[in-house]
């Protein structure tokens, strides 16, 4: 980064902000995106839009206590950051996972704002969570910390104010009791989350979103490159619901997925991963992905995840967790012939490995473009609730293609003009930063 305007603000948040490297990280991607259009727009700089874009608008830290099984209390700590309002009510998951913290949620919130200016719907970014584990917990419990949590955030949430959703260890049952505690504390039925049960106002397709959306983005960016999936050899980390859908559409579409993760250690299967298997044992058994190899002979099981990215492949879908690919992965894929890397999980390369991409000429997809069909269906879900209206499967996919297209149109488009052709992590950044920054400066200094 060259220009010295976003220099000076870069250490300006550094110096705001220490101990927080995930948000430094993704700040500083975007920042050295935005040197062109920062020299192009001398206006945005007048109105002060880069200084107010990198402080959120409220962060919100609160105790969470909740009684265990044994009747002992117990305290987590939970965050919401309502990062930008500019273009929509703050929208954005909530996080359950011990490794929650303030910059981890920063830096999510802050990569939520791009991801959903880009989907084309009147959403602005938040994150929130906690470093409640729920794995190994009750049903019971569970229950009562998402009670305890939102009995907390419910003042700060709404349809029309900040819609959150699910994200790591938060599914279909910890939205169901953050929902009802909501109901039961507001006497009121609305559309203040998304990911609920298709029973009380979920959305069909919301729970492939995510990971159909990943594949629908990278069949953009193969096409524009000249490939497709079809016969193509794909590595998919982790196992969750990301991974899981990603698999699946990338079969449909011609791929065969050798290689699953999940956080002990990865999969191999050279005759393609067996998808109703992981299923089973990652969703209905809650087992270890190591369970596999047991009934698929020739698969293979390795402790670690970080030698997935050494198997042979054509496309690399990483869609475990922030920065799983390193360096060193990265330089291993690029040895093994990889062409396209397409981010499922929120920012899982870290910039050296990005900088191994263009240097090898791999093509990139960034997660803020790849993964927005989750958070788009999540709009569409909102859009769903206030008609009180339910779309059927075939029309949310249909609706979630046109998205993603327009997703990489944005992209492609942004990169071009500001002639960095191919890029699409600066198109992505530029694109979503646009909308975002004329909003901001229409509504003045707020």
């Amino acid at each position: 980064m060259t220009n010295q305007y976003l220099i000076d603000v870069l250490e300006s948040v550094k110096k705001r902000n220490p101990g927080e490297p995930e948000f430094i990280q993704a700040l500083t991607e975007v920042l050295e995106s935005l040197e062109p259009v920062i020299e192009k727009r001398p206006d945005l700089v007048a109105a002060g839009v880069i200084e107010r874009l990198v402080e959120p608008e409220r962060q919100i830290i609160f105790r969470v206590p909740w009684v265990d099984d044994n009747g002992k209390v117990q305290v987590n700590r939970g965050f919401r950051i309502q990062y930008n309002s500019a273009i929509g009510p703050y929208k954005g998951g909530i996080r359950l996972h011990p490794s929650v913290n303030l910059g981890i949620i920063k830096f999510l919130g802050f990569e939520q704002i791009f991801k959903n200016s880009l989907t084309t719907l009147p959403m602005g970014g938040g994150k929130g969570g906690s470093d409640f584990d729920p794995k190994g917990k009750s049903d019971g419990e569970v229950m009562r910390f998402c009670q305890s949590f939102m009995t907390e955030l419910c003042r700060h949430v709404g349809a029309d104010l900040d819609v959150p959703a699910g994200d790591i260890g938060t599914g279909a049952r910890e939205i169901g009791y953050m929902f009802g505690q909501y109901k039961r504390i507001r006497n009121e039925f609305t559309g203040v989350l998304t990911g609920k049960g298709l029973t009380y106002g979920g959305s069909l397709a919301r729970t492939q979103a995510t990971g159909f959306g990943v594949c629908y983005f990278t069949n953009e960016v193969l096409k524009a490159n000249g490939m497709s999936f079809e016969g193509k050899k794909v590595i998919v980390s982790g196992s969750g619901n990301v991974a899981i859908y990603c698999n699946q559409k990338a079969t449909e579409l011609g791929a065969t997925v050798i290689a699953m993760s999940d956080s002990n250690g990865y999969i191999y299967d050279p005759n393609g991963i067996d998808l109703a298997a992981v299923k089973q044992i990652k969703e209905v058994e809650r087992k270890r992905i190591k369970e596999y190899v047991a009934t698929h002979p020739g698969s293979t099981y390795t402790e670690g995840c970080a030698g997935i990215w050494s198997l042979p492949c054509d496309i690399a879908l990483p869609c475990a967790t922030q920065n799983e690919i390193d360096k060193a992965s990265a330089e291993l894929l690029a040895a093994n012939g990889c062409k396209v890397v397409c981010e499922g999980a929120n920012m899982p390369s870290t910039p050296e490995a990005i900088a191994v991409y263009f240097e090898k000429g791999i093509i990139y997809g960034p997660a803020k473009a790849c993964n927005a069909g989750g958070v788009a269906t999540s709009g569409l879900e909102m859009s769903q609730n206030s008609m009180r209206y339910s779309w059927s499967f075939e029309e949310v996919d249909a609706k979630l293609q046109d998205i993603m297209k327009s997703i990489f149109k944005a992209c492609d488009d942004a990169a071009r003009e500001y002639g960095m052709e191919g890029n699409y992590m600066a198109g992505a950044n530029i694109a979503g930063f646009l909308k975002v920054a004329e909003a901001m400066k229409a509504q003045g200094c707020v």
